[in-house]
């Protein structure tokens, strides 16, 4: 969202403007303000948020609602199956984003076949590993807590980054041009962390996984392994609220990269163009 200018002559006419993606197009609304921007412009931007937010709200609940449904209909062992498929593709994207040589068909023989393939033994271990946190965490509906995150880091790290598996970091990290927050702010930073997601329980689910996820890695709180534990969080509000996942792919990383660098707004945005993307067909019904 942004307030433009538009000229005719000598005037100065200003718009509020907001983009979005429907199917291939994008498609601009736009509020006028006046020759001149109002004093409670804020109080303007906060009511046509809303606004644009409903419609972007009722398709999200739309795909809760088609997804319930279709999930109820899946008998119970053929639900097992379904969550080992969608945590092979989650454990292999999410892997392969950090670097880990696993093909997708490897990360099935060593997660359903038990199969190790010729490959690192870090990159093995983290994807057998990764995959038993992803399906512990969906059966079990925990608070989001410092030790449950420390958790989670130990049992996918334990055994190939036992220096820094399962604690927050004590020295600073840069990744690329950013440079994450002084180590010695890290755990404020994760307190103020854990108190938004509990503030923020009756925003849209998709909403606070998206946001979630942004605060999450711009404080960077391990010494590695900070996207993976950033995108089990995502899906564990997805999932614990009655939504479907949402699986990052490898081979469109270059954008989901490109939304962090843009700021809170702007990749909250792009987050929920591609979950609405991802589930077109759950809210097109």
């Amino acid at each position: 969202m942004r307030i433009i200018t538009r000229k005719k002559g000598n005037k100065k006419y200003f718009y509020l403007q907001h983009s979005l993606r429907k199917d291939k197009k994008v498609i601009t609304k736009e509020k006028y303000l006046g020759t001149e921007i109002p004093a409670n412009v804020e109080e303007i931007i906060s009511v046509f948020q809303k606004e644009v937010q409903k419609n972007v709200n009722k398709k999200l609940e739309t795909i809760k609602k088609n997804f319930q449904s279709e999930w109820k209909r899946i008998p119970e062992s053929a639900k097992e199956k379904e969550l080992e498929e969608i945590s092979i593709a989650f454990t292999y994207n999410t892997n392969a984003i950090e670097g880990s040589t696993i093909t997708l068909e490897e990360a099935r023989e060593i997660i359903h076949d038990k199969i190790s393939p010729n490959k690192p033994l870090r990159d093995v271990k983290e994807t057998e590993a990764h995959s038993k946190v992803f399906l512990q965490m969906l059966k079990k509906n925990e608070k989001i807590t410092k030790g449950l995150l420390l958790l989670w880091h130990r049992s996918i790290f334990g055994e190939t980054k036992s220096d820094i598996a399962g604690k927050f970091r004590d020295y600073l990290v840069r990744v690329g041009p950013y440079l994450a927050p002084d180590w010695q702010d890290v755990e404020n930073l994760m307190k103020d962390f854990i108190k938004f997601i509990i503030k923020n329980k009756k925003m849209n689910p998709v909403e606070l996984a998206g946001r979630a996820h942004y605060k999450f890695e711009s404080i960077h709180p391990f010494g590695d392994g900070n996207g993976r534990i950033g995108r089990l969080l995502m899906n564990f509000i997805l999932w614990h609220n009655g939504y479907p996942m949402l699986i990052i792919e490898y081979k469109k990383r270059k954008s989901y990269y490109k939304a962090f660098t843009k700021g809170q707004e702007a990749f909250v945005s792009y987050f929920i163009r591609r979950y609405l993307a991802v589930h077109k067909k759950r809210y097109l019904r």
